[in-house]
C-alpha cells in the first residue's frame, strides 16, 4: 500500500492511440471531435503526398515559410498522432520565438544538424548562412500547435496591460505601447 500511495501522482498523456488499423480524414465532415472523422473508403492519395518537396514561397517579414503535412494535407495522418513541416528560410531568416503546446519537435536542418525541442519549450529557430536554408521538422502529434510568444503577449484578448508587460520586460509603457503596435 505504501508503494501505491509513493507513485500515485505520476501520469503519462499523448494523442489517444488508435481504434482501427486506418482512419484517413474526412475533410469535408462538420463533425469534428478530438481530430476528423474516418473515411468511409480510403485510396493511396490518402497516404501520399507531395506537399513537402515544393520550397515554400517566403512572403513575411521574417524570412521563412512554413509548409505542413499533417492530417489537412495528408488525410491518412488521421489518429497516428505525427507530422511533418518542410521550412524554408531567406538568408538571415528567422522563426520568432515560439512553443509546440502539444508536441516534441525534431529538426533536421538539411546538410546539416539534428535538433530536439521537447514539448512546451520556448525555442526559434535563424539562417545564419549566406544563402537560403531549409530544415524537415517531426512532431510527435497530428496537431502539434504553435504559439508564437510576441503573439500571445502583444496581441492576446484581453490584452495583458502594458504595466505588467512594462514591468515584466524592465521598459516602459510607451515602449510596449509601441511593441504593440508593430504586432497589431
Amino acid at each position: 500500500m505504501t508503494l501505491l500511495a509513493i507513485n500515485s501522482d505520476k501520469a503519462c498523456a499523448a494523442d489517444p492511440d488508435m481504434l482501427q488499423d486506418i482512419c484517413p480524414a474526412d475533410l469535408t465532415s462538420t463533425a469534428k471531435v478530438n481530430g476528423f472523422p474516418c473515411k468511409n473508403t480510403s485510396s493511396t492519395d490518402d497516404f501520399t503526398s507531395r506537399v513537402l518537396l515544393v520550397p515554400g514561397v517566403i512572403t513575411n517579414g521574417f524570412g521563412f515559410e512554413a509548409t505542413r503535412a499533417d492530417v489537412q494535407s495528408v488525410p491518412g495522418l488521421n489518429t497516428l498522432g505525427v507530422s511533418m513541416a518542410r521550412v524554408d528560410y531567406a538568408p538571415g531568416g528567422i522563426t520568432p520565438p515560439h512553443i509546440h503546446p502539444r508536441a516534441s519537435q525534431m529538426i533536421y536542418v538539411l546538410q546539416g544538424e539534428v535538433f530536439v525541442i521537447p514539448r512546451g519549450l520556448v525555442h526559434y529557430q535563424k539562417n545564419t548562412g549566406r544563402g537560403p536554408a531549409t530544415i524537415i521538422a517531426a512532431f510527435n502529434s497530428q496537431s502539434p500547435g504553435t504559439q508564437g510568444i510576441s503573439t500571445t503577449l502583444f496581441r492576446s484578448s484581453p490584452p495583458i496591460p502594458n504595466e505588467i508587460l512594462a514591468q515584466t520586460f524592465r521598459t516602459n509603457v510607451a515602449h510596449i505601447a509601441l511593441l504593440r503596435a508593430i504586432f497589431a
